[in-house]
């Protein structure tokens, strides 16, 4: 027995080892604890056409079926957690979820607080405008003057996008980009600053009232996921699975779906 004792007790602190090792894998790295919970917690704000809401309440959109998809490729569930643009990068600082998956540009000051995958995606600011208040409008200088005043969205590239290149124009901004619309739509704003193709959108669904005084964008950004600092791993599946999925065509065919064409509206009503 003694024999026995000694025999065994050598593996009693390599299996202690083990175990503290993967607990420590497990609060180092975020998709190990994805794996260990079954979940991946996605952080996300509402933009047309990356993420909304569809008439069962169901979240619909470009980055709902790229979070979706990367879930069941990893073997998991998903759980969508709207958060506010403005407090989005605090949210996933303070482990209220795993990643953002949210049309997130990638920034040098946002850089400087999170990680970013290879970009996924790329975006770019559009204008949309009042047809009253706006007449006459027909380039972008147009909108460079005091009496001028531009919506956009609080914490978002379009505000910055809309601070850096209407510098005299008023800045007005807004939790969320339905306020902001209504703000143009009302003659309130002469101007929003929106990731395409939310502006053309709008622009059709409101001819009378609203125009494109300059055809497509007027910025070009990459995006990417946006997970905390110090994580390897993690940063590591993400990218190589948006390699794979990206030469598969699967990214590109989802784009086309919900960037140019209207077949998903429907869904909405």
């Amino acid at each position: 027995m003694l024999v026995f004792a000694v025999l065994l007790t050598p593996h009693a602190p390599a299996r202690a080892a083990d175990a503290s090792v993967r607990q420590k894998l497990s609060e180092e790295s975020v998709i190990a604890g994805v794996l260990e919970r079954g979940v991946l917690r996605v952080g996300f704000s509402t933009f047309v056409p990356w993420a909304m809401q569809d008439i069962s309440g169901k979240f619909v959109g470009f980055e709902v079926d790229v979070a979706t998809r990367l879930a069941e490729d990893l073997g998991v569930k998903v759980e969508f957690v709207p958060t506010k643009w403005s407090g989005i990068i605090p949210a996933l600082l303070t482990g209220k979820f795993d990643v953002i998956i949210g049309g997130m540009s990638v920034k040098p000051d946002r850089n400087l607080k999170v990680n970013f995958t290879i970009p996924y995606d790329y975006a770019g600011m559009a204008l949309m405008a009042n047809r009253a208040t706006a007449k006459g409008f027909t380039t972008l200088e147009d909108f460079d003057k005091p009496e001028v005043t531009i919506a956009a969205r609080t914490g978002s590239t379009a505000a910055a996008a809309a601070k850096k290149r209407f510098p005299r124009a008023t800045l007005r901004l807004f939790d969320d980009e339905a306020p902001a619309i209504q703000e143009v739509l009302s003659g309130r704003a002469h101007a929003m600053v929106s990731s395409a193709p939310l502006p053309a959108f709008e622009v059709l669904k409101n001819p009378a009232k609203l125009f494109l005084p300059v055809p497509g964008t007027f910025t070009s950004e990459p995006v990417g996921f946006a997970v905390r600092k110090g994580d390897v791993d993690t940063l590591n599946v993400f990218d190589n699975w948006i390699r794979l999925v990206e030469a598969e065509g699967w990214l590109k065919e989802r784009k086309h779906y919900w960037f140019e064409t209207n077949e998903w509206e429907a869904r909405l009503k």
